[in-house]
């Protein structure tokens, strides 16, 4: 879901089709304009309104970067399959859109550090004898989780002595909490805050968040790059620096989130 930890690889036929000037460094490029790939149907981190336009916290987040390193920036929306190929075919120059910085991910394409990272979260029933989210309080526990995503994988590691039951989708999971079936579920913490926030989360509430295991979830979500783009990439990084730093990052932050989407 946040994450997005699971994307095709392109093969090395579409690899060979990509314009020569999209792999070339841009040490000598002046970046004056940048073109931005999302993905404009993630709410609430990037989405279109009903008039059209793009909203959400990535996009507001990329605004602010713009801002911070001098340069007009432009968006472009792309279906998230076709991300990571778009950028390489030079669609765009940069991806913010939430993309999770994997290792199969940066055997295709550069990131920047990372902007935010957004940590799993228990929920539980409002009537829980559950006290804390370590793994001897979830200890003989039934705990659900979406199959195959990071957060089911972080479940089966973090609370081995309890039973980790898996569901197709998030709504199974939510079914079957609140109908008693389990004792807590486990997912990323602004999925599971919309879900308690809304009338169908109304038996259930959040129990605390949990630390992302790099070697589960990666460095957080970063800017995505062309390879070569050092340039660039050390602009985003330096822009990301400021932002936190002069305040900005935080305004954008609070008209999200109720805590720190940056993360630890």
């Amino acid at each position: 879901m946040l994450t997005r930890s699971i994307l095709t690889l392109m093969t090395a036929g579409f690899l060979a089709t990509v314009p020569a000037h999209a792999q070339e460094s841009d040490a000598d490029k002046d970046w004056s304009t940048v073109r931005i790939g999302t993905e404009g149907a993630y709410p609430p981190f990037n989405y279109l309104d009903a008039s059209g336009e793009l909203k959400g916290f990535d996009i507001d987040i990329a605004k602010a970067l713009c801002d911070a390193m001098k340069v007009e920036c432009t968006f472009v929306t792309q279906d998230w399959d076709g991300m990571i190929p778009a950028l390489q075919n030079d669609n765009y120059d940069a991806i913010i859109a939430s993309m999770s910085i994997t290792p199969e991910r940066e055997e295709q394409i550069d990131f920047t550090n990372k902007y935010y990272q957004t940590p799993p979260a228990i929920a539980v029933p409002k009537d829980s004898d559950i006290a804390g989210t370590t793994k001897e309080d979830l200890s003989g526990k039934a705990i659900g989780a979406q199959v195959s995503t990071t957060h089911a994988r972080a479940a089966e590691a973090y609370f081995p002595d309890a039973e980790i039951r898996q569901y197709p989708t998030a709504e199974e999971y939510k079914l079957d909490i609140e109908s008693g079936r389990i004792d807590a579920v486990m997912d990323d913490v602004v999925v599971l805050t919309e879900w308690l926030n809304s009338d169908a989360g109304a038996c259930c509430k959040l129990l605390g968040t949990l630390p992302a295991d790099p070697e589960i979830y990666g460095r957080g979500v970063g800017v995505g790059l062309r390879k070569g783009n050092d340039k660039l990439k050390g602009m985003f990084n330096d822009a990301i620096a400021t932002i936190r730093e002069n305040g900005t990052y935080k305004t954008i932050q609070d008209q999200y989130f109720d805590f720190d989407v940056y993360g630890g």
